[in-house]
C-alpha cells in the first residue's frame, strides 16, 4: 500500500484502500483487511484509549511514507501496520465491561436488566456478539414472563448458531486480526450447553404458554442436542489439537509453554476449575429431568413412559441423593401398573447466577528488544457466591427442602476445561506475534528518526496493553443450580414458599390440575423470589 491517498484514514467512517494494501509479514489480504477493518472498527464500541491514539497516529502516518526490508526479509508497510494498531485498539473493552446487564441482574431489578438487554440485542445486529446478547436477553424476558418475546429472542439466537454449526467458516484475514488482537474479536458461535439450554427454556416457555405440543418437540430436541455435544466437543478436540500444532509452529510458542515459571502459573490458576467433577458426555441433568418429567405427565402411550423412565433414571444418576427422582420413578412404575398419578404438585427452583468470566494478565516469557510490552490475559472461570442454596416448601404444617437436581457451575467448567488448551495455546501464539509486528515496526520508525522510534514504540505498547484482554464473552443470566421438590397438592391448594435467612415468604394459591408445576426463581439472597404456575395435567 503506498502512502497518501492511498489509504484514507477516518476515525467515524469508514476505512478505504483502494490499492494495494500488502501485510506480507501477517500475509493480509486487501479484501480481508478492508472488510475486517470495517467490521471491527466502530468507534462507538471503543475505549477512551482509542482515541488518544487519533493524532499521534495521523502524525506518525504522515511521517512514515515508505515500505523498509527487515533483515528477516519481510516487507512491512508502516502506514499499514499504524493503521492495523488502531484499527485493532479501538475493540478494547471486555465483555464483562460491556454487560452492564449485571448490575440490574444482581439487584432482581428484572425491568433495568430487560432495557439494557434490550438496547444490546438489538444493537448487536447480525454481528460477532448477536448470539450472546440475544441469549442474556431472552433469559430476562422469560424472567419477566414474556414467554413469546423470549422465545422468539431464543429461535433467532438458534439460528445463528445453526448457522456457524452447519460449517460458516471465519475469513482468514478475520483470524489474523483476532491473532493480531484477541479472541474477542471473532463471531460468539455458542456452545454446546447453550444450544441445549435454548431447548429447554422454550420447552419451559411452551408449557407457560399452554403448548404442550410445542413443548414436546423442543424437548425431543434438546435431547438430540446432547447427543450431538458428543460430536461436536469430539469435533472441537480434533480442530483444537490441529490449532495448537499449528500455533506451536510459531516461533516461540512452544517455548513460553514450557517455561516452568510460567506454566507454573496456570496450573495454579485453573486448579479449581480443574478440580470440578464434571457430568458425563455433555448432559445437563435438569433437562433430562424436565424431559422425564413432561413425558410422564404428557404420556401418551407406552414409549413416552419408557422414554420417561430412562430420563428419570439417568437424573438419578448424577443426583443419586435426591429422593424426589426416586418418587417419580416409583409413580413411572405405578403408572405401568395401571395406577394413575394422585394430585401432586412439583416446585421447580431456579437460583443463584452462572459463572461469569474474569481475565488474569501473565506475562509471556519472550523478550523482543525495542517492545516495552510482553503480555498475555487469559480467561478465568469466576463462581458466584450469594445464592440459596435450598428453597423450602410448606403445605399443611409440613415443611420439605428442594433437593438439587443439576449444577450449572459443573456444566459451564467442564465445557471451559475442554476448551482451555487451545485458548491457551491461541493466546501465547497472539502474545508473540504482537511482539513480533511491535518490533517490526518499532524497529522500521527508529530507523528513519530517532523521536519517530520512541513514538512508535509508545503507540506500540499501549496498543499491546489496550487489546490484551481475553474473551469474556459467556451466558451470564443461567442460574448456578436447579433444585426440585414434590409434594401431595393439599386440599386447600394453597403452599408456601420460604427463602431461608432472607424472611422472604411467598404464599402460593395453586391453579386447577391434577399436577401442577410451580417454577421459582432466585438471583441473589436479596432478590425477590419470581414465581410462575403451569398445570402439566
Amino acid at each position: 500500500m503506498t502512502a497518501g491517498p492511498a489509504m484514507v484514514w477516518q476515525r467515524n467512517h469508514r476505512v478505504a484502500a483502494p490499492a494495494s494494501c500488502e501485510y506480507d509479514i501477517l500475509q493480509i489480504r486487501e479484501s480481508d483487511f478492508v472488510t475486517s477493518a470495517n467490521q471491527q472498527y466502530r468507534p462507538e464500541e471503543s475505549c477512551g484509549l482509542s482515541a488518544a491514539f487519533d493524532r499521534p497516529l495521523l502524525s506518525l502516518l504522515r511521517a512514515l511514507s515508505r515500505t523498509v526490508r527487515l533483515p528477516a526479509g519481510a516487507l512491512v508497510n508502516l502506514p499499514c501496520s499504524v493503521l492495523l494498531l488502531g484499527i485493532l485498539a479501538s475493540g478494547c473493552t471486555t465483555y464483562r465491561q460491556q454487560n452492564r446487564i449485571l448490575d440490574y441482574w444482581a439487584r432482581g431489578d428484572i425491568a433495568g436488566a430487560q432495557r439494557e438487554a434490550a438496547q444490546k440485542s438489538a444493537s448487536a445486529g447480525s454481528g460477532k456478539d448477536a448470539v450472546i446478547w440475544r441469549l442474556e436477553h431472552a433469559t430476562i424476558l422469560r424472567s419477566a414472563s414474556k414467554y413469546e418475546e423470549s422465545n422468539r429472542e431464543f429461535d433467532a439466537a438458534d439460528a445463528e448458531m445453526n448457522r456457524y454449526a452447519e460449517g460458516a467458516k471465519v475469513k482468514l484475514g478475520r483470524e489474523t486480526l483476532a491473532l493480531l488482537s484477541n479472541q474477542a474479536m471473532l463471531p460468539y458461535e455458542g456452545r454446546p450447553y447453550d444450544r441445549i439450554m435454548v431447548s429447554t427454556y422454550e420447552a419451559l416457555n411452551e408449557l407457560a404458554m399452554g403448548r404442550p405440543d410445542r413443548a414436546r418437540v423442543n424437548l425431543i430436541r434438546a435431547y438430540q442436542r446432547q447427543q450431538e455435544a458428543v460430536q461436536l466437543n469430539q469435533r472441537r478436540i480434533e480442530r483444537a489439537k490441529q490449532e495448537i500444532a499449528e500455533a506451536r509452529q510459531r516461533e516461540g510458542v512452544a517455548q513460553a509453554e514450557a517455561d516452568p515459571q510460567f506454566k507454573g502459573r496456570l496450573d495454579s490458576i485453573y486448579a479449581p476449575v480443574r478440580n470440578l467433577q464434571p457430568y458425563a458426555d455433555y448432559v445437563n441433568p435438569f433437562t433430562v429431568y424436565l424431559d422425564g418429567l413432561f413425558f410422564m405427565t404428557q404420556a401418551a402411550d407406552g414409549s413416552d413412559l419408557e422414554r420417561a423412565r430412562k430420563s428419570f433414571e439417568r437424573a438419578l444418576a448424577f443426583a443419586p441423593d435426591n429422593p424426589y427422582i426416586r418418587a417419580d420413578l416409583e409413580a413411572i412404575e405405578n403408572l405401568f401398573r395401571g395406577k394413575p398419578l394422585p394430585p401432586t404438585t412439583y416446585v421447580i427452583f431456579e437460583t443463584g447466577r452462572a459463572p461469569v468470566r474474569d481475565q488474569i494478565r501473565i506475562d509471556v516469557p519472550i523478550l523482543f528488544t525495542r517492545v516495552s510490552y510482553i503480555g498475555a490475559a487469559f480467561p478465568v472461570l469466576e463462581f458466584q457466591g450469594d445464592y440459596l442454596a435450598h428453597l423450602e416448601v410448606s403445605a399443611q404444617g409440613k415443611t420439605q427442602r428442594t433437593a438439587l437436581v443439576s449444577s450449572m457451575d459443573r456444566i459451564i467448567a467442564q465445557d471451559f476445561n475442554n476448551e482451555l488448551p487451545a485458548i491457551i495455546t491461541k493466546t501465547i501464539a497472539a502474545a508473540i506475534a504482537k511482539g513480533a509486528a511491535a518490533y517490526a515496526i518499532n524497529t522500521a520508525a527508529g530507523r528513519q528518526d530517532e523521536a519517530l522510534g520512541l513514538l512508535a514504540q509508545f503507540l506500540t505498547a499501549a496498543f499491546q496493553a489496550a487489546v490484551n484482554i481475553a474473551d469474556l464473552r459467556t451466558w451470564t443470566t443461567l442460574p448456578k443450580e436447579f433444585h426440585v421438590c414434590r409434594l401431595p397438592t393439599p386440599p386447600d391448594r394453597r403452599i408456601e414458599l420460604i427463602a431461608p435467612g432472607t424472611g422472604q415468604k411467598v404464599s402460593v394459591d395453586l391453579i386447577d390440575g391434577t399436577i401442577n408445576l410451580v417454577y421459582v426463581k432466585s438471583i441473589t439472597t436479596a432478590s425477590p423470589l419470581l414465581v410462575s404456575q403451569v398445570k402439566l395435567k
